[in-house]
């Protein structure tokens, strides 16, 4: 099965990536994977990506869809694959369906984690990460037994700048802006399934698969 992953940030779609890879036996692809990969071995296409990484600029989507291209080319990505984290946007979304036309292949569905704004800032500005080990601990849903003290290392616990409700929201904004429209445009393919991601992990997994069973995966 060839399958996206989509859902706005905290919606948990790394988490679910693993397990639904596992299950359906394909690799997990996530473009910081590639990135990482192309520039630690110094591809071409890692080498550019790198020059404007390092002067502060976003990398041109040409770039990184070739970059996609070259990884959904391998062998082991021939039986099915796992996209988390793209395509993020409409035009990304137009260039993976022509790029799997010239492979000889198409997407098999879109999976939407589904969460509220809401849930995703309690989720987000709740994490707290540990200045020592780097462990990421929860507020609520996974506390230390002494406030800001983690309980693996002694260390102080810190609220990284990322998990800040202002800028949560203003991840949000882009992710309506930019990412949301994808589920109009897998909509109108026939190929968008959307499964509530509220809950505990489990739960969502047994949607994830429950959705997957129903079409065929």
């Amino acid at each position: 099965m060839r399958l996206v992953l989509v859902g706005p940030p905290g919606a948990g779609k790394g988490t679910q990536a693993e397990f639904i890879a596992a299950h359906l036996a394909v690799p997990k692809i996530s473009t910081g994977d590639i990135f990482r990969a192309n520039v630690s071995q110094g591809t071409p296409l890692g080498v550019e990506a790198k020059r404007y990484m390092d002067a502060g600029q976003l990398v041109p989507d040409e770039v990184t869809i070739n970059m996609v291209r070259d990884r959904l080319a391998e062998p082991d990505a021939g039986d099915g694959f796992l996209l988390d984290g793209f395509p993020r946007t409409v035009p990304q979304a137009s260039a993976l369906d022509k790029l799997l036309a010239d492979l000889g292949t198409a997407l098999d569905l879109v999976m939407e984690l589904v969460v509220d704004d809401d849930e995703v800032i309690r989720r987000l500005s709740g994490r707290r990460t540990c200045r020592g080990c780097g462990k990421i601990w929860h507020v609520e849903f996974d506390p230390t037994s002494k406030d800001d003290i983690c309980d693996r290392c002694g260390s102080e616990l810190f609220q990284r700048d990322d998990d800040k409700a202002e800028t949560i929201g203003n991840r949000l904004v882009e992710y309506a802006d930019k990412t949301a429209p994808l589920v109009d445009f897998y909509g109108a393919q026939g190929k968008l399934v959307g499964i509530d991601a509220t809950g505990p992990v489990e739960d969502v997994t047994m949607r994830a698969i429950d959705a997957l069973q129903s079409f065929g995966g």
